[in-house]
């Protein structure tokens, strides 16, 4: 870990945090190669159970760091492309995490910020909290933040927030899909510890493969193929040792071993 980042861990929840609110917790190629590295870590861990992606300050992340956008505008478009793709590899990184994670939205989040929200699994956020796909106002494009904003907000609602580069507000991210649930500052970490109870009490395995389900099944055309691999799915899983423990703990009254 870095100064500019934190990896708190609380038995199987590992916490996330990024430390750099003197500059509202904007990427620079350091911070994005020092979560990317941080989240191969996580994902790898087999002690992690959930992960909780949080920021420290008034600001969840302001996206790109302006030092950072200054020399990437006097760098080569060869330059600029290797520096995109370190920034695609995080996003990717984060939104195929083989556990489940949460955005704890505290503050405003714009441009890479809401790409990190729209990655998580779960995304809750503080009622004052603002969001913006800002980058039009730069004659640029959330590009590399696009697959995953979409699949949070939708075509319909990205064109015209893609296009005006508009400030939201919190109602208006759950109105739309970003987020899951808006509350008040004081009971955000209340929140967000609900969710990670859930989390904890369903199986494991079960609960880091649910991204990958919803994934496969949004990408699938072929019905019949579709019905086929649902189907030998749902029967590795019923024989699998997390799937006897729970369903025998199911017809036993009684919580699975995995539960709090």
């Amino acid at each position: 870990m870095t100064q500019a980042l934190q990896l708190l861990r609380d038995g199987p929840v590992a916490h996330l945090r990024m430390s750099r609110p003197q500059v509202h917790n904007a990427f620079d190629d350091h911070l994005v190669a020092a979560m990317t590295e941080a989240l191969v870590a996580i994902g790898a861990d087999a002690a992690v159970r959930v992960l909780v992606l949080e920021a420290e300050g008034p600001s969840f992340s302001a996206g790109a760091d302006l030092n950072w956008m200054r020399g990437m505008a006097a760098a080569s478009e060869e330059a600029n492309r290797i520096d995109s793709l370190a920034l695609a590899r995080l996003m990717r990184t984060l939104d195929e995490l083989p556990k489940p994670t949460i955005a704890a939205v505290q503050g405003a989040a714009f441009g890479g910020g809401v790409g990190l929200v729209a990655c998580c699994d779960i995304a809750i956020g503080a009622s004052e909290a603002k969001f913006g796909l800002t980058e039009s106002r730069l004659g640029l494009l959330p590009a590399v933040i696009s697959p995953y904003v979409i699949n949070a907000i939708g075509p319909r609602q990205a064109r015209r927030y893609f296009a005006t580069a508009e400030i939201f507000d919190a109602a208006e991210a759950l109105r739309i899909g970003l987020l899951h649930k808006v509350v008040n500052a004081t009971a955000l970490d209340n929140a967000v510890q609900r969710q990670i109870d859930l989390l904890l009490n369903a199986g494991p395995s079960a609960s880091a493969n649910a991204k990958r389900l919803v994934r496969d099944v949004v990408a699938h055309s072929d019905g019949a193929r579709h019905d086929a691999d649902n189907a030998a799915l749902i029967a590795r899983l019923r024989v699998s040792p997390e799937g006897q423990e729970g369903l025998t703990a199911f017809l036993e009254k009684r919580k699975p071993g995995w539960a709090r």
